[in-house]
């Protein structure tokens, strides 16, 4: 099931007879673009339908995050929600959550400004009235008493009051809550890759507030981000290289997948927002984690048996059996890549076959083809540009032998070059 509607297994006919891959078909969806990973893909979309999480280990390049984008295509769509902060009403520190229905955050804000509108506009009426009373009272005074101080006194007190008038207008209400998430309206299942990103963009944050207290401080809840973990709320949530996560930001993650909720407050130390923490705030999603195989020793155990418990462990394959199939399926592949790419010319069937030996040697055992698709996708690409750099319409064999040559690993150019000076 794609976004609430059933999806149809779809085999696309292989087209043998193609002479460049302009001709060759492109699946509409992203699962079934991943090639020589059969086990992972069926894994993916039986957690996908039931909404498991899943962590997908193996070599760089095989397709791990594009198999963590396509889960979306399977999960039964949730309904979505907004969530609102509004201010603490006990303790100012301590804030409330409440969540609406998707795309009715948006016109309770819209609503709440019409009302600021309007009293802002009352308020200019009476500032108005404010400014000529004094202007008539301290020009009267000036007049009458033919003394001019009585109108610069006038003035200050009106400048002073214009200063006032225009910083309440820029402040944001100290009670006009905050649209923290504003979740699309149609039935989309949300997908958010949080590769990379520190404990206070996964988990949520408080903004520093170098006022803290008096008229210029900010309300502690406009201060307050979401994290990746409640913007995923009813979809994926998606993190490669799993390794660069600490201890203590995995056994939060842990909590927040185990507890459907969490809490937002300040992450770093020394920042106001350590002392402003939200009411839990939803985020039920599901993980899916990606690393390699040295990644497993620093995933921390309560979150990996989690996954075990409630989901899958999958290991990517390197390599795929070289026969007729799946050699058609490394000119899809080349086809994906050129559209992808919307640069490169597309490759004709003699330069596929040299891709093809390519990966029978990237393989490096008999009767296999090499799974390590970004690095077979950095040769494809490094071929098309040799042909548009040279004018062809057309990627030939030629321009393939000349990005073999291109794209080998720093090591063998190292290697080579010693070879040289030895020489």
């Amino acid at each position: 099931m794609a976004n609430g509607v059933l999806l149809q297994e779809q085999k696309t006919e292989p087209n043998t007879s193609w002479q460049t891959t302009e001709e060759i078909p492109i699946p509409a969806r992203l699962i079934d673009q991943v090639i020589g990973q059969d086990r992972a893909v069926e894994i993916v979309r039986r957690a996908a339908r039931a909404r498991r999480s899943v962590l997908l280990i193996g070599e760089p390049g095989t397709g791990k995050s594009m198999l963590g984008r396509a889960m979306i295509e399977w999960m039964p769509p949730v309904e979505q929600e907004d969530v609102l902060i509004y201010p603490g009403q006990q303790d100012r520190h301590i804030l409330q959550v409440k969540t609406v229905p998707a795309g009715q955050g948006k016109r309770m804000l819209e609503q709440f400004e019409r009302k600021q509108q309007q009293e802002r506009w009352a308020s200019l009426f009476l500032f108005g009235m404010f400014v000529l009373t004094v202007l008539t009272v301290t020009g009267y005074l000036a007049w009458t008493r033919n003394q001019v101080s009585y109108f610069t006194f006038g003035l200050v007190v009106l400048f002073f009051g214009s200063w006032l008038v225009s910083r309440s207008r820029s402040m944001p209400s100290l009670e006009a809550p905050k649209l923290l998430v504003a979740s699309s309206s149609s039935s989309s299942v949300p997908f958010i890759d949080a590769t990379g990103w520190h404990a206070g963009g996964l988990l949520g944050d408080v903004r520093h507030d170098p006022y803290q207290s008096g008229n210029l401080a900010t309300a502690p809840h406009h201060l307050v981000e979401p994290g990746a973990i409640h913007l995923a709320h009813g979809g994926v949530l998606f993190i490669d290289e799993v390794a660069t996560l600490d201890i203590d930001t995995q056994q939060r993650l842990l909590t927040a997948l185990q507890e459907k909720e969490l809490s937002i407050t300040g992450r770093n130390a020394g920042s106001s927002g350590t002392m402003v923490r939200t009411e839990p705030v939803p985020c039920d999603f599901v993980l899916v984690l990606a690393g390699n195989v040295p990644d497993l020793d620093k995933l921390h155990p309560a979150l990996r048996s989690r996954i075990r418990g409630y989901g899958y462990e999958v290991v990517m394959a390197d390599v795929m059996e070289d026969n007729a199939e799946n050699r058609e399926k490394l000119a899809r592949f080349v086809a994906q890549e050129v559209a992808k790419d919307g640069y490169i010319p597309h490759f004709t069937r003699e330069a596929v076959e040299l891709v093809i030996q390519q990966a029978r040697l990237w393989a490096g055992r008999d009767g296999k083809l090499s799974t390590r698709f970004r690095e077979l996708g950095g040769l494809v690409r490094a071929a098309g540009d040799i042909a548009v750099d040279q004018g062809e319409s057309l990627v030939l064999p030629v321009h393939v032998l000349q990005a073999m040559e291109m794209v080998r690993p720093a090591e063998e150019q190292i290697e080579e070059r010693k070879g040289e000076i030895g020489r």
